[in-house]
Parts: structure tokens; sequence; C-alpha cells
């Protein structure tokens, strides 16, 4: 039951007023100032009264039944619910509709496209990608939730002289038996070989520059090797993508897009945008702020990024329709994104309003938290398996007896990571302790995975039957601050879309764990009373399903048992 829409209906019915009631109720941050709040400042435009007047006026009106009582307090109308009529019908849907709860159609008929992880080929996975990954992930997810249409888009980096050089060292210190034995290491061990020998061999380089040619030819020999890189490397990522739980609709990268940078120089061209400046074609973007060039083509002839992005949203727009399109990338490169997003505008696409750039900040480790087999560059690979090692631990120490240990390990590990990952503002930079990470207490993923294992024992052992009658047992402050939370759980998804920010779940997630917990602590959920044990029972389902639909929002499974 949506009770904001409730309210707002009824506002709207007594005061006969257009006004946007249902964006305008408040959640008080006073419990003492009830529920919900309703400032009265818009209606004295309309109604021409004094707002205090407004709000003591309406105090005094009926309302439904959910409604215990309505305050006026200065200019604001605050409501109090009624406990017992609110816990039944916030728990009694969320037991209908199961993992179907707080979803939304809003999003039907509407396609958002989330460019998003975009690794280089022929290097392994390491930490750089994380963010990007899982807060696309979890974009895609929330707006999935939402009803929309998703399109997960992977741009990969597999375009340049490093291809080359790797053609070159393949040819003559490689085999195809070690490519396949070693993956990316194998690439990565040649492309090291390439540049100690090109020290001394500087015809190593013209060479390698003669092969790029070749591939950008399309050359059947270049090509050939190209696809063995690409496809080597996308085995090796995809377990990294399995691990993460995330998964892509396209891979197309910066290879087949620069195979359409023609059309682009041709269309800037037609609308008098390309200039020279130095050999190289530029945008002059100076009017907009002061903004820098956006450079198209290159000294040398070749494409740039900014023409290759270009390309690939004339390509995406063509191929989907998006009605918004998120490039979820480092905030290092918010500047490029304006420029090509710029351009697009100059050109006349009424499309460059749906582009829009998902900026994060940078992710580094505490001296010493990690090991790397790769000196300063930390792999992805190793902190999971860190993390998961420890969590192993754990388990062995305090639950030797538990089941698929492994598989529990693994998905405790892994999710506190991604929890992690998650739980500041995007923009903000953020620093890795691998032991606040995987604690069990405080604000992290473990204590909430932690929380959805209670829920499931007590669950186990008062056998809930998932029917219950009577909720009055649960009209005291801590059930009561509990179900609150479960009520908000559709509307803060809906808040984390619009604002294109993960941390909204991961942060009510630890609301919702908290609040639990406090009612765990303070009521025995198995009590002897059999109506008081079926509604707080009714209680713990309720916060189980909600748990694990937030964490999946985020890319964290539940398990039942730690």
């Amino acid at each position: 039951m949506d009770f904001k829409r409730e309210i707002a209906d009824c506002l709207q019915k007594l005061t006969n007023s257009e006004c946007d009631f249902y964006s305008d109720i408040e959640i008080p941050r006073e419990k003492s100032f009830g529920d919900f709040s309703f400032p009265c400042f818009k209606l004295a435009k309309t109604m021409r009264q004094n707002p205090a007047k407004i709000a003591a006026e309406l105090a005094s009106a009926e309302f439904p039944p959910v409604i215990k009582k309505a305050e006026a307090t200065g200019a604001f109308l605050n409501f109090f619910l009624d406990g017992a009529f609110y816990s039944k019908q916030t728990i009694s849907q969320i037991l209908k509709e199961g993992a179907d709860y707080g979803k939304s159609d809003e999003g039907n008929g509407k396609t958002v496209l989330i460019d998003y992880s975009s690794p280089n080929i022929a290097k392994r996975f390491h930490v750089g990608h994380l963010y990007s990954t899982i807060i696309g992930a979890s974009l895609r997810n929330i707006y999935g939730f939402l009803g929309y249409k998703t399109v997960g888009a992977n741009f990969l980096g597999d375009w340049g002289t490093q291809f080359g050089k790797l053609i070159v060292a393949y040819k003559k210190w490689g085999s195809l038996e070690e490519i396949n034995k070693n993956g990316v290491l194998e690439m990565e061990r040649l492309y090291v070989k390439f540049h100690e020998e090109a020290k001394s061999d500087p015809t190593l380089e013209e060479e390698a520059r003669s092969w790029q040619m070749s591939v950008q030819a399309g050359d059947s020999e270049a090509e050939k090797l190209w696809s063995l890189f690409k496809e080597t490397t996308l085995k090796e990522y995809e377990k990294q993508y399995v691990r993460l739980g995330t998964s892509f609709d396209t891979f197309r990268g910066e290879k087949y897009y620069n195979d359409l940078s023609e059309e682009v120089v041709r269309i800037l061209d037609e609308h008098h945008l390309l200039k020279e400046s130095d050999g190289a074609q530029i945008v002059d973007l100076s009017d907009f702020n002061n903004m820098q060039p956006c450079i198209i083509i290159r000294k040398d002839g070749g494409s740039v990024y900014a023409t290759r992005d270009i390309a690939a949203a004339f390509d995406r727009y063509r191929t989907y329709n998006f009605d918004l399109a998120l490039y979820v990338t480092d905030v290092r490169q918010s500047l490029h994104f304006a420029q090509w997003f710029k351009i697009i505008e100059l050109l006349g696409y009424d499309w460059s309003k749906k582009l829009q750039h998902i900026p994060y900040g940078l992710l580094s480790l505490e001296n010493g938290a990690l090991s790397s087999r790769e000196g300063n560059v930390v792999l992805l690979e190793d902190i999971l398996d860190e993390a998961v090692s420890i969590v192993r631990d754990v388990i062995e120490q305090k639950n030797p007896a538990l089941e698929n240990k492994e598989s529990v390990a693994e998905q405790v590990g892994v999710g506190a990571i991604v929890f992690s990952s998650l739980y500041s503002s995007r923009i903000k930079d953020s620093v890795y302790s691998l032991d606040k990470v995987l604690s069990f207490e405080g604000e992290t993923g473990p204590y909430a995975q932690y929380t959805h294992a209670r829920t499931a024992s007590v669950l186990e052992k008062g056998a809930f039957n998932g029917i219950c009658e009577d909720f009055s047992p649960l009209d005291e402050q801590a059930a009561y601050s509990v179900v609150k939370l479960l009520s908000e759980f559709g509307e803060k998804v809906k808040l984390a879309a619009e604002r294109c920010e993960p941390f909204i779940i991961s942060r009510y997630v630890i609301s919702l764990a908290q609040a639990f917990n406090k009612f765990y602590h303070d009521n025995t959920i198995l009590a002897s009373d059999e109506t008081v044990k079926t509604a707080r029972l009714a209680l713990a389902a309720a916060t189980k399903t909600v748990l694990k639909s937030a964490l999946a929002l985020i890319g964290v499974q539940a398990p039942d048992k730690m």
C-alpha cells in the first residue's frame, strides 16, 4: 500500500487543488512530528490563506483509517499512522507479492542503455575496473526493477598500437599453445617482452605499426590474431563477471566503432563543425563555458576516443532507440563526455538530452592490505580471492558444520567487496580496508547478509506458513520502525534510479538490518503466545524478502545460512 499516495489523494479531495501533494509529502526527521508531513506553503498561493491556518483546518478533517491522527505544527501538517493497520497492510502486501514487492511499471515501454566496465583487451582485469562494473550492474538491476528494458553495453578497449606490438611479439616469441594454456598472462608476458627487445632493436616499433595498419585494413592474418587475443581475454573476463553477478548484451569495442568513424567525420563536415588545428581536425567548443576543443581526427589521420564514442552513440540510438543512455566511468573523464555530448547537441539531435555521464571517484587500498601478483597493479581476482579466503577462515572457526562452506564464503567475500564499494556516494574517493569491509559488525555487507540469515533461521525454527491474521502485537515502536522501513522500499528504489546512486539502496539495507536487529533484541520472536509469535514471524518473513531483494539490486547475494 502506498501510504503517501493515500494521503496525497485525500489532501487533493479536501482542497480541490492541483498541487503536487505526492512529491511534497515528506518523512520527518523527528519521530515526534509523525510518519509523514506536508508543508502547506504551496496551498497558501492557491487558497490565499496563511499556511499555518490551512494546516490547522486540515488537521481537523476526516482521513482514511490508516491515519490515526493529523496535527498541525506551524505550516506543516503531520500525519501519524495507525501502527496495527499500517503493519497489516505493509506486511500482507509483502507476503503476497514476495520478490515482486517494490517493483514498478513506470519504465514499461522505455529503454535504458548502460555503458559500463569497458576494460582493455589483452590485460588482466584489475581493481580499477571494479567501480564501473558494479555501479553499472547495479543501475541496470535498479532500472530493470522499475520495469525498464535495459541494455548492458561493454565498450571494450580493443584498438590501438598495442595490438600491433602484441602481434609482433606473438609471431616472434609466442605460440597458440601458450596462449591457450596461460591466456591473458601470456599476452602480458609477450607485451613486456616486446618492449624489452625494442630497446635494442628499434625496427620492432616500425614492424608493430605495420601490423596495426594491417589490422585496420582488415588483413586476414592480422584479423585472425586480433580475434584470438580478444576472445581469449573475454573468456578470462567472463570469470570475473560471473563472480560479480553481471552480464552484457553487447561487447562491441573501439575497433568496431573505428570502422564507423567515417560517418561521424562526414556528418560533422556537413554541419561545418570541423576546423583544422595544427594538422588535426577539431570541433571548437570555446563558446560553451570556454570548453577545450575536441579533437576528432589526429594529425596522422587516425580517429580518437571522442570520434569512436560519437560513432557508438549513433549506432546505439539506431539499434535500441534508447530513452536514456548512461556512461559509467571515473570522474577524470568528465570533460571528454561533456565535449562529445555537446557535439551531438550541436548536430541538432534531440536525443543528446538522453545522454548522461555517471562519474565515480577513485579507489585505493591501504598499504599492506592486499598482496598483488603484479607490482602496484592490484588484480580484481586477487582482492576477491583474499576476501573469500578470510571469510572461509571465519566460517571454519565459528560454524565448521555449515554446509556449502565454499559457496557461502564466495557469496560473503565477494558481497563484502561489492557492498563496501557501493556504500558511499559514487563520486567520493574510497580507501579499502579489508578488515573493515569483511567485519560482521557495523555497516557492512556481511552484517546485512548475517541479518538475512538470522531471519531465515527464525522462520525455519518457527515453521512459519506465510499466513498472519492478527497484526496487533506489532503495534509497538521497535516493530513499527521495521514496518516503516519496509513500506519505503519502493520509494528508495525510485530515488536510486532518479539519482543514479546505488548507495541509496545500500544505506537502506543497513537501516533495515539495524531496525530488525533491534526488534529481534527487544522481543522474543518465538514467543509462547501463538498470536504474538505469528505476527513477529510475519515481520521477520517480510524483512527477509525485502533484504534479499534490496541486496540483489546492488549485486550482493543473500545466503540463508552463514
